[in-house]
């Protein structure tokens, strides 16, 4: 049995299927869940710690059921979501034992403590939140999540918002829980995290899980070499034989072929002829953004953007 199950796991809002008949097993791994905005990662999510209850199919975790043991469920995992939920009046110590409190952990003071030395938050644990630093602030949400020993954690968005050095620190404190045999359920933007820290990933798109492995087979599978090109002027579709287009982020276009070395120099030749000038031209091998690409394509944003609850996030981090 998997430490996280679902069997065409379902939900709609008003007829829209925002998660669709979502099938995974997942098991002591740090399982990382990718797609666009609106794809359906967070309501997956939300499902899974009985916070939505599902249209139709099931999920089971650590063995209990979603729907009709919720409570069961939730005294194994723990949920980090990606608004903070620290307070910034109380000191770091006083928002953990608050969450020690809430679990009714017999010892809550020393609880806690232990919580922060993991998180490496000792040195400061009694100093007020609004001192620390937006990695320091993600860090102390993981120690609250901690506090009663869960055999599952779900992290959403678990570093958007934060610097590299925080982003570095988040991820290495999440692969020490893994290695300390926890099942780590992840959702992340950042396709270099989930590439690197992730031993499987899937990729969601309008609710349906299209990819399902680890990163190097995903890699393997889907893409072969890349060539990427910079340069001025408009791409008219322009492709050569054994040589496919992926995408265009920004200014550089990026195309996969079976062997970049045979292929590179006719697609140069065909772009130059098409009327672009080029500036740079790269062989490399494929990343999980290339493989998002080839997937997913690039995607028009469906919902309006919450600048508010952006500004405010950030805002919280800094």
């Amino acid at each position: 049995m998997a430490i996280i199950e679902t069997f065409g796991l379902t939900k709609q809002f008003n007829g829209l299927v925002a998660v669709d008949e979502m099938t995974l097993a997942i098991d002591r791994e740090i399982f990382g869940l990718l797609g666009p905005n609106g794809s359906g990662k967070t309501t997956t999510v939300r499902m899974l710690t009985t916070l939505l209850t599902p249209t139709s199919g099931e999920a089971k975790v650590c063995g209990h059921s979603v729907t009709a043991s919720p409570r069961e469920v939730r005294d194994r995992i723990s949920y980090v979501p990606q608004d903070m939920a620290v307070d910034m009046k109380l000191t770091g110590r006083e928002n953990v034992v608050f969450f020690a409190n809430l679990y009714g952990i017999p010892r809550p003071r020393e609880t806690a403590d232990e919580a922060l030395a993991q998180m490496d938050l000792a040195s400061r644990a009694d100093d007020m939140v609004n001192t620390y630093s937006g990695g320091m602030r993600r860090r102390l949400e993981l120690a609250q999540a901690l506090v009663h020993d869960p055999e599952v954690l779900f992290l959403d968005e678990p570093t958007i918002g934060l610097d590299v050095a925080g982003r570095r620190k988040i991820w290495e404190h999440i692969i020490n829980l893994k290695n300390g045999g926890m099942t780590v359920f992840v959702t992340t933007h950042y396709m270099d995290e989930a590439d690197h820290a992730c031993d499987r990933v899937g990729i969601i798109d309008k609710g349906k899980i299209v990819a399902l492995d680890t990163p190097t087979a995903l890699k393997s599978l889907h893409c072969h070499e890349i060539i990427a090109i910079r340069g001025e002027g408009e791409y008219k579709g322009t492709v050569v034989p054994d040589v496919t287009f992926i995408g265009k982020t920004d200014d550089e276009l990026r195309f996969q072929a079976i062997s970049g070395e045979d292929s590179g120099i006719p697609l140069l030749r065909a772009l130059t002829n098409s009327g672009m000038k080029i500036h740079s031209f790269v062989i490399r091998q494929p990343t999980l953004d290339d493989v998002f690409l080839s997937l997913i394509g690039e995607q028009e944003e469906t919902m309006a953007f919450d600048h508010h609850r952006f500004r405010t996030m950030l805002r919280r981090r800094a």
